[in-house]
Parts: structure tokens; sequence; C-alpha cells
């Protein structure tokens, strides 16, 4: 990726050298939840009461992981500098895609931490690898999650920026205002219908991804070869089943809660090649 020298985000908030990074909100399911059309519905001036009831009546926990490996200070700070010019460039993008629909983007918060952290959502491991809350809008991520990403067979810059453009998808999903209606739906389904649940949205936030490379890319032309196969092999190897098979587990579907290797790879690829939101219906496929 062509990053170096770019604008960086000033809402990325250190504290790595914090005891669990922060001190303990209320408390609240993690994951960010909207189905598309509902988006849209909001976007676009459409009843979402009649489209959110129509979608849930039809209708995350993070994947856990091994821990990762330390990451040298030199490694943490060029990491730092391009967290920082990847959330600017998700700003810049969804500054101009929601001011085109008439809205206004309020960019989340970037936490760094070190192997704990507490948010609003509980606390959390660098295990559980990065993950968005949506009781207080924040991303958090332990930069250690880099050498995670080598070990599991997506190395590459343009591989982390997908994992956070994936979860600034979540705060995208967050900020229409339907999350807590997935969730109420999560709540009154069994095990296997909210796991299901959670992997539409997973994979909805896959596809947002996707929007946002191609608008930056239009924008910018920050890609150089070989980063798409970057981010595609980056999707595939947070895939269920690839972390279930890794794990010696059997990949069982109702087990799912983030969608399958090729589930997505397929809806990040279809952002890209449409960067339009609303070839992300995730729960109309």
């Amino acid at each position: 990726m062509r990053w170096r020298g770019r604008r960086q985000s000033d809402n990325v908030v250190d504290r790595r050298n914090t005891r669990f990074g922060g001190q303990t909100r209320r408390r609240t399911m993690g994951g960010g939840a909207v189905v598309l059309v509902l988006l849209a519905g909001l976007f676009f001036g459409q009843d979402a009461s009649d489209i959110a009831g129509a979608l849930l009546s039809g209708a995350g926990q993070p994947a856990s992981q091994p821990a990762p490996g330390p990451v040298s200070t030199r490694q943490q700070d060029e990491a730092t500098q391009f967290v920082r010019v990847v959330l600017a460039e998700t700003e810049d993008t969804w500054n101009n895609v929601f001011n085109k629909l008439g809205r206004q983007y309020q960019p989340p918060k970037l936490v760094l931490f070190n192997g704990m952290v507490r948010s609003a959502c509980g606390t959390s491991s660098a295990q559980s690898g990065p993950f968005y809350c949506p009781g207080d809008y924040q991303v958090y991520i332990d930069l250690s999650f880099l050498q995670e990403l080598r070990r599991m067979g997506a190395p590459g810059d343009f591989a982390f920026a997908y994992v956070i453009a994936h979860e600034v998808g979540h705060h995208v999903q967050n900020l229409v205002g339907v999350a807590n209606q997935v969730r109420a739906q999560q709540a009154r389904s069994s095990r296997a219908q909210a796991n299901a649940l959670s992997v539409r949205m997973e994979l909805q936030a896959d596809c947002l991804a996707g929007v946002w490379i191609n608008h930056t890319e239009s924008r910018n032309s920050i890609l150089e070869a070989g980063d798409i196969e970057e981010g595609l092999a980056a999707a595939a190897a947070v895939g269920d089943d690839r972390i279930m098979q890794q794990a010696g587990r059997v990949a069982h579907r109702e087990a799912f809660t983030h969608g399958s290797s090729a589930e997505r790879v397929d809806w990040f690829k279809r952002g890209m090649r449409s960067g339009d939101i609303q070839s992300c219906n995730t729960f109309d496929a």
C-alpha cells in the first residue's frame, strides 16, 4: 500500500501502557450489527421500521485465536503510523459516502492496547483479535495481531488494512441505529439462529470493507501490486472453517459466527467490485 506520507487520524487512543487498557463502562454485547436493507432504508429515506419487520421476521462474538508472539518497538511504531493512516482513509471515505446520502459521519476512536483491555463491552484479551464495541463506538486492536495474521497465512500491509476496515464497517452499521434491533432478535433466537444472524452481520462488515477500498482507491490510488491478494488472503484466513480446522476441530456450520473463508472472500469482493452499500445485503442473499 502507498500509505507513507499520508494524513494520519487523530482518533487513535494509545492505552498500551495502561493496566487493562482503561476503565470498564456498562456492559454491552460486542460486534456491530445491521442488515443492509435497513442501512439503505435509513440512508435513502425508506421506512426503516417496515423494512426491519420484514427482514427480522426471516431472520458477535469475536473468534478465539491462539496467543500471538511479541512485536518489536520499531514494528509497533511503524504499525501505529499505519493504523493512523488507514483510519484516516476510512474517515475520508465514509465522510464522503455519508455526505452524498445527506447524513453526517461520526468517526470511531481506535484504541491500541497490549494483552488485555476494558471497554463498554467488558474485558477482552488480545487472543480474541481486534473488535468493535458498539457500547462506546470504539475499535480495539492489539498490534500483536499483525504477527497472528502472518501465522495464519495473511501477511502484508493490506491484510491488516482489511481488518481495520472490517471493524470500521461494524461502526458504520452501528451508526445507523439498528444494532440493538439485531441483538434483540438474537436474544429471542436459538443459539444456532443467533449464530446465523452473527454470520450475516460479519459478512456484511466484510462487504462494507470492500466498499471502503473501492471508494478509497478511486480517490487516492493507494493500492500496489499484490495488495488485493493480501486482503483476500486475510478474509480467507479468518473464516470460521479455517480457524476450526487449524484448531483441530470439525467445522460445523451451526457453530459459525463469522462465516466460512469462501463466504468472507466473496462478500469482500462484492463490495470491492460495486462500491455500493446496496450490494452488501447479506440478509437477502
